[in-house]
């Protein structure tokens, strides 16, 4: 990773964080870095809400990172997202800019501030297939059995279990990768609406989406190839309308059943955040609610206070 310190804007879907995020951009000086797992992909605009006028204001485009950068269909994993952020890291700091992490996937954002800086550790194949024939009880025992070295690490499947100790095991024959000096710091900010506010938005964002065109997107992807099981891997909007087209839901039942799993998925968002300040990050929550020109002000005096 770069060495530039850079700020974080984080929050739920519908939370409004892009819109602060560009507003503060035009304040400071800053370039944004999207943290969103289906913005890189080209073609996938109303579906994951890119909303690409919003990254311009008053007359401004603010350089934005990490959106269209993949065609549908390709492979994307949090190994390229670290490599993709690094790149964008050290031409922000050539520029002089303040580089602005913005989004909501989870494990995107941990992998930029630190809790996945050993996603890089290669696959031992071997180890693997002689921890497969563990159970979960007996793989969790040697887990516990082997030193921790201050790490945090998800246990609750045994595929992650296994991950674990492969992590572990590498480590132990190669201390000096345990060090994670080049993990640039962030100011983290979390922007934080009533549960009622955000399901209003949630709902309200979805019919407005729907009404611009977002089946017809969906019909545009496939039409170009992409298959649809990967668009149903791409989960909510791409799942549930692929699955209408092809005949499972009617236009009604899809809806319903799309925005019963968005607000869902926004719950869960909320539940992921709450874990990364139990691993230790420092996540400043303001009141969405706010004006953005309030939200930048405070924003910004937070930053003047951080750095003095």
């Amino acid at each position: 990773m770069a060495s530039t310190p850079f700020i974080t804007i984080l929050g739920p879907t519908a939370s409004g964080k892009t819109k602060v995020a560009v507003a503060l951009a035009q304040a400071i000086n800053g370039e944004i870095i999207s943290a969103d797992s289906r913005q890189v992909y080209k073609g996938m605009d109303i579906g994951t809400g890119k909303d690409l006028d919003e990254y311009t204001i008053e007359g401004q485009t603010i350089p934005h990172h990490l959106i269209d950068v993949r065609n549908a269909g390709e492979e994307y994993n949090v190994f390229a997202f670290q490599q993709d952020v690094d790149q964008a890291l050290e031409g922000i700091e050539k520029r002089g800019n303040t580089p602005i992490l913005c989004g909501g996937t989870g494990m995107y954002l941990s992998a930029v501030l630190g809790s996945y800086q050993h996603t890089k550790i290669p696959v031992n194949n071997a180890l693997r297939d002689s921890l497969d024939t563990f159970s979960k009880e007996e793989l969790l025992e040697r887990f516990n059995a082997t030193p921790q070295q201050g790490l945090s690490f998800d246990t609750s499947t045994k595929k992650r279990l296994i991950r674990a100790i492969e992590i572990l095991d590498y480590l132990a024959q190669h201390p000096q990768d345990s060090k994670s000096e080049n993990t640039p710091k962030s100011l983290i900010f979390g922007i934080d609406i009533p549960r009622e506010v955000r399901r209003e938005r949630i709902t309200n964002r979805l019919h407005k989406r729907m009404e611009e065109g977002m089946i017809e997107e969906v019909q545009t992807l496939l039409s170009q190839g992409v298959s649809p099981d990967t668009l149903k891997r791409y989960g909510l909007e791409y799942k549930f309308i692929t699955e209408h087209l092809e005949g499972v839901w009617s236009l009604e039942e899809m809806t319903k059943r799309l925005e019963v799993a968005i607000h869902q998925f926004a719950k869960r968002q909320m539940t992921y955040f709450r874990k990364m300040e139990k691993d230790g990050h420092d996540i400043m929550w303001i009141n969405g609610m706010l004006s953005t020109p309030e939200l930048v002000s405070l924003i910004t005096e937070k930053i003047q206070s951080h750095s003095t």
